[in-house]
């Protein structure tokens, strides 16, 4: 395996691919009050899209656009997130990247746009609703959405895309991933309540639909078929920010606990799923103590973890294929670097 230090971003915290002029490439952006970097599939640093405000805890493209994306802003903590709200980047001919308010949404840390039968549709989750003191959780987060039109141009700060609760009462509102089952995605989200998953609706009038995966409190989770028994498994980080990773398999319609990793892992956060060395694996990395980055996989039988690097505090990780090699990004927030591993089939 190859690293490359790709730039050092004070605090860097969110990854996300973007589609623009013709190319894929990734974007960077900080947690606290520093820039968003554009880079090539290389991971070649090519323009700054932003130098602030920063605070941006999710990144995702806009369908069928040519780099325009939607971002968080002024996320900066659970503590300090009052004026955060969700902003539209569109990128003109010139280079430049027009900067332009979508919705102010206070506490707004993932969001999402789930594409469904030709329509679009934002999902956005808060941590919390509101606090009067540090470290006050007494205002629970909530889940919103809002079928998102396809020309933005007419969103600023005076003219707001109105969204609607889908769900409140969550209580420290933080995991979020997509799933994408036979070509259809829906939304995976995790609070203290437990884990949830969301579809978009079928019909424009139409509604969207909960289920509720898991009664225990959880940081993140995914669904991925580890073992290749045409099932997915549920691997949840718990509780907030917490220090446990274990995994269900589902059992006549309940998820039952299989696997649970030996050692206590301080501040879990980076979760990403996919494909590494021909093998199905979920990348975790953990932002104190070791502060390691690693893989779990299911090999001979048996659930295992690969170490991927030490001492790193990843926030997140995004992994891809190019030009034949397996590429995982991660933004190592701790040591304020953004980071490239480089894979070998002996790697795993």
């Amino acid at each position: 395996m190859k690293k490359t230090i790709m730039a050092e971003l004070e605090k860097c915290y969110s990854v996300a691919p973007l589609y623009y002029q013709g190319k894929q490439h990734i974007l960077v952006a900080a947690e606290k009050k520093d820039r968003c970097i554009l880079f090539d599939i290389n991971g070649k640093e090519e323009t700054t899209v932003w130098e602030g405000p920063g605070g941006v805890m999710s990144m995702v493209q806009v369908p069928r656009t040519d780099g325009q994306f939607l971002a968080t802003h002024k996320f900066y903590s659970p503590n300090d997130s009052k004026e955060a709200k969700i902003v539209i980047a569109t990128p003109d001919n010139n280079g430049n990247w027009n900067i332009r308010t979508l919705v102010e949404l206070p506490f707004v840390h993932r969001f999402d746009i789930l594409s469904n039968n030709g329509e679009n549709y934002l999902i956005a989750c808060t941590l919390k609703s509101g606090h009067e003191y540090k470290d006050d959780w007494s205002n629970p987060g909530k889940v919103y959405a809002a079928k998102l039109p396809d020309d933005l141009s007419s969103f600023n700060d005076s003219y707001q895309l109105k969204l609607e609760v889908i769900k409140d009462g969550m209580l420290k509102n933080h995991g979020y991933y997509r799933i994408v089952e036979d070509g259809k995605a829906s939304a995976l989200v995790c609070s203290n309540n437990g884990v949830f998953r969301f579809y978009p609706p079928e019909t424009l009038d139409g509604k969207w639909h909960e289920e509720k995966l898991l009664d225990q409190p959880a940081s993140d989770a995914v669904l991925v078929d580890l073992d290749d028994d045409g099932k997915k498994e549920l691997v949840v980080l718990s509780p907030f920010h917490g220090d446990e990773v274990s995994i269900y398999k589902e059992t006549e319609g309940k998820y039952i606990k299989v696997f649970q990793y030996p050692e206590k892992v301080e501040f879990l956060h980076a979760i990403w799923s996919g494909e590494i060395c021909q093998k199905t694996v979920v990348v975790l990395g953990h932002r104190k103590g070791a502060r390691r980055l690693f893989a779990l996989l299911y090999t001979d039988g048996h659930y295992t973890f690969k170490t991927i690097d030490d001492d790193c505090g990843p926030a997140n990780a995004y992994g891809y294929n190019c030009n034949g090699k397996d590429i995982l990004i991660t933004t190592n927030r701790e040591i304020n670097q953004i980071a490239m591993y480089a894979f070998t089939e002996e790697d795993l």
